[in-house]
């Protein structure tokens, strides 16, 4: 059989062969570089969809590395992702002029004693290690604005704010040749993104995992739809096979945004202890919390989730939550108490039951719309 064909609207615009975008995720744990790295991104786009840089854990000089190293490897359209909360929190009080890196356990000596004394006191219940790993300070979550002229510097095909709507930077990138794509987990905002000027919209229902919202995909799509407007929707949340890509396209989407389906991939940068979590998942085997960061994100369910619940605490803001939650989950995997840790995930954890390549995942999945699109969709349905 030869090359199947799937064309939307959304392949004229990026200039890819298969509707198919794969998320930007980000890494789970300060000091970690996993999410969706430049292997993924490659291997994405040589493979006709679209890949997407998940530039959150990089300093600002690394992300124009890894944008440059992209480039050298593919000269198809690639995007990168990148978080622009509405507020970020001070960095746990050390000022725009302080240090650009400080070890973990110094850092962690400037969060609120309450939540000092609950780390000290689950460290000594569960006979933790003490994991001094570096924090960095300059990542591109916290200098967001030289971040995005990196993007515009390097003239990235496809910019996607993973977080925060990025309307304000659209008339530069444009004048660069840039596309800008925005997500939304509700009508509100998906209206507010799509009036800002963007060239795409992603809707992520609750089910999608990372950061996400609380209308799930099926109820979110058609709403996000009516109010975008002329901006073309993407589908995000839920969809790891070729059944939900059709689904989205019948909808009326021009593509799909996905991402726990290639983090579970031989190029997906999540941790090995992450992959063979998502492989023994069933659809419950997830759970939507503020632990991680301090804003809702969905992951893996694990021990680290009650433990959480537990303590009575109410998150800090983004990022320093994350401070918290790296501290202990690195002393988790240096004690190899794997019950305690899971990585961003969504509940299309349950479909997954083997690591692949990239590639064959794309290819399956195009396989599989086409065939539902052309042949079995006819054959089960009736209408008159």
């Amino acid at each position: 059989m030869g090359k199947r064909k799937l064309r939307t609207r959304l392949c004229d615009i990026l200039g890819i062969e298969y509707p198919i975008l794969s998320a930007g995720m980000g890494p789970t744990l300060i000091g970690e570089k996993t999410g969706a790295p430049v292997e993924l991104v490659v291997a994405v786009s040589e493979a006709g969809g679209l890949g997407v840089l998940g530039g959150s854990g990089f300093t600002v000089d690394e992300l124009r590395d890894a944008i440059r190293e992209i480039k050298k490897l593919t000269d198809r359209p690639f995007g990168v992702d990148l978080l622009l909360p509405a507020r970020i929190a001070p960095r746990t009080d050390l000022g725009a002029e302080g240090p650009q890196e400080l070890p973990l356990s110094q850092v962690l000596e400037m969060l609120p004693d309450a939540h000092k004394e609950w780390l000290k006191k689950v460290k000594a219940e569960l006979n933790l290690p003490e994991v001094d790993v570096i924090v960095r300070l300059n990542t591109t979550t916290m200098r967001p604005k030289e971040s995005i002229q990196v993007c515009i510097e390097e003239r990235v095909p496809l910019f996607c704010a993973g977080l925060g709507n990025p309307g304000f930077m659209v008339e530069e990138a444009h004048a660069v040749g840039m596309k800008v794509l925005g997500i939304t987990g509700n009508t509100k905002n998906g209206r507010r993104i799509a009036e800002s000027g963007v060239d795409l919209l992603v809707a992520q229902g609750h089910e999608g995992g990372g950061h996400t919202g609380r209308i799930g995909t099926m109820a979110l799509l058609p709403q996000v739809l009516d109010v975008a407007g002329n901006v073309p929707v993407l589908a995000a949340g839920g969809i790891g096979d070729g059944r939900g890509l059709a689904a989205a396209l019948t909808m009326g989407c021009v593509g799909v945004w996905v991402g726990t389906r290639f983090l579970a991939t031989e190029e997906g940068g999540a941790l090995d202890v992450n992959k063979q979590r998502i492989l023994d998942s069933t659809d419950e085997g997830t759970r939507v919390s503020t632990c991680y960061t301090g804003k809702t994100l969905r992951a893996s369910l694990n021990k680290f989730h009650r433990l959480w619940d537990q303590s009575g605490l109410d998150p800090l803001p983004f990022p320093n939550q994350v401070i918290i939650s790296s501290a202990l989950l690195w002393s988790f995997l240096e004690a190899e108490q794997i019950d305690y840790v899971g990585g961003l995930a969504g509940q299309v954890s349950g479909l997954i039951h083997e690591i692949k390549p990239a590639k064959q995942v794309l290819e399956e999945m195009v396989e599989e719309a086409v065939d539902i699109l052309t042949r079995r969709l006819p054959q089960d349905v009736q209408a008159g």
